[in-house]
């Protein structure tokens, strides 16, 4: 049983400026006190975008124009720091399915592309001509093409990198490890039939 194959993202955007954005601003600590991973959504980049009072600071995130946006621009080395599983699922349960930055933390990568995630590794250049293109008319549609890696907008299309074995996994629908784990459902019980300890022996 494998996930959905992934081939194209398609939406709308919004940029997150900054390099280096460690998993801490992606999701605060205090908010990982939490059994399941719902909700984190509600709190993706909640220090820069919240006051202590909880009420909205000038950010993208906030601002109406970007509203309903799917896929998350950024800057260099995104989602390094702490390997915390709770950054990229706090960026799918706010709603993104693709991140398009300079570069990312090694761990990120892996848990992002887990979730389905798609992490696109586009040249300071073409970032910088996609977030004009975005900011100048928030509606354009954006569509990460994952077989032929470019990224379409507008009358514009950039070249993205991305790790062949992710690549692989997104068209083949392999890249969630529960999948594979549920695949060998019967060869666990199988197993475990054979053990006594699990028998009441």
């Amino acid at each position: 049983m494998a996930s959905d194959p992934i081939k194209k993202v398609s939406g709308r955007a919004v940029f997150v400026a900054g390099d280096d954005i460690d998993t801490d601003r992606i999701i605060p600590a205090r908010f990982m006190k939490c059994i399941t991973f719902d909700g984190l959504g509600d709190y993706l980049f909640y220090d820069v975008r919240k006051t202590e009072k909880g009420e909205d600071k000038p950010h993208n995130l906030n601002d109406p124009k970007f509203a309903g946006a799917s896929i998350l621009i950024s800057g260099n080395n995104f989602g390094c720091g702490s390997s915390r599983e709770h950054a990229p699922q706090a960026i799918m349960r706010a709603g993104f399915n693709a991140v398009i930055a300079g570069s990312f933390a090694e761990i990120f990568f892996g848990n992002s592309t887990n979730l389905g995630i798609v992490c696109a590794c586009a040249s300071d250049a073409d970032r910088k001509q996609l977030v004009a293109t975005i900011e100048a008319e928030p509606s354009t549609e954006v569509t990460i093409d994952v077989v032929n890696q470019q990224i379409q907008f507008g009358q514009y299309s950039i070249p993205f990198e991305i790790k062949p074995g992710a690549k692989d996994s997104f068209l083949s629908g392999s890249y969630d490890p529960l999948d594979e784990l549920l695949e060998g459902a019967s060869s666990v019980d199988a197993v475990v039939s054979q053990l006594a300890y699990m028998q009441g022996a």
